[in-house]
């Protein structure tokens, strides 16, 4: 398998700005209040209390972060993941849906920042320092999303070196490359069995309270794992397709109400794990 042909690298970068700031003179009088030293504790200040704009923003940016790594895998270099070339398409589709939707959550905070800064003044009272806040034009620069894409290293070194240092580089990139993927498909993986084990750890207690995410996070897991079986391993798929159609296929109202279906599934599900466990190296 060539695994530049089967995939790419992928990063994604956010810049956002907090409206938090450390406040040197609020810290030293909570330590004179309470008789302890300065360095006993920090006072760091929201700057836009009371707003959901800028929270809305924050928000977004943590579901986009979620997205991005449940449709990618790890490859070893921190902030760089894998996303097979299956899952491109629908991944930068959403992508690109969900950046609008942030940058339009930005640019309803940008229009509403002057009026947040007199709100503040209000809220903040003697903590309130119009110091502390940045330029409409400087707030705006402190806002970005990025997606970089870049493909998988190849043996290809076009470097004046000699021979037997090219060789050795190459033998090291492939080496990476192939402990890498590995890792990636490692991940893949254990995401498919951390859901079973969930599913059948709540499902063999007939007592336990579960939510309908229970089903519908095992559901998408198995949906996103069609794509990112970027290795084409067929045990994998196998124990994919079981999950769907011995599991994800129930309503979770009829797990809640049917105390024999319950069993049933828990059963399925505890059996499923022992599977995929020998799989993985006795998981």
């Amino acid at each position: 398998m060539k695994l530049s042909d089967k995939a790419l690298l992928v990063q994604l970068n956010v810049s956002q700005w907090t409206a938090r700031k450390y406040d040197k003179r609020a810290t030293e009088q909570v330590a004179q209040q309470n008789n302890t030293t300065i360095g006993a504790g920090r006072y760091n200040k929201s700057l836009l209390p009371m707003n959901d704009y800028l929270d809305n923003v924050h928000k977004k940016t943590t579901a986009i972060r979620a997205k991005y790594y449940a449709n990618t895998l790890p490859w070893g270099i921190e902030g760089t993941m894998l996303l097979p070339s299956a899952n491109y398409l629908n991944f930068m589709t959403e992508f690109r849906n969900e950046k609008a939707e942030w940058q339009q959550l930005v640019d309803t905070f940008w229009n509403e920042y002057p009026r947040l800064k007199q709100d503040a003044q209000r809220f903040l009272g003697n903590l309130y320092n119009a110091n502390d806040y940045p330029m409409l034009h400087e707030i705006q620069r402190r806002f970005n999303m990025d997606l970089a894409v870049f493909p998988v290293p190849s043996n290809d070194f076009r470097v004046q070196i000699s021979d037997e240092e090219l060789s050795r580089i190459q033998s090291d990139v492939e080496t990476r490359v192939q402990d890498a993927a590995e890792q990636a498909m490692k991940e893949a993986w254990q995401r498919l069995y951390d859901k079973v084990k969930h599913m059948a750890e709540k499902l063999a207690d007939p007592k336990a309270i579960f939510r309908d995410t229970l089903v519908d996070n095992t559901k998408e897991v198995c949906s996103v794992l069609s794509r990112l079986n970027f290795a084409d391993d067929p045990d994998l798929e196998a124990m994919r397709q079981q999950v769907e159609q011995s599991l994800v296929n129930n309503h979770p109202d009829s797990l809640r109400n049917d105390p024999d279906l319950r069993r049933v599934k828990a059963a399925e599900a505890k059996d499923i794990m022992n599977k995929m466990g020998a799989f993985m190296g006795g998981n």
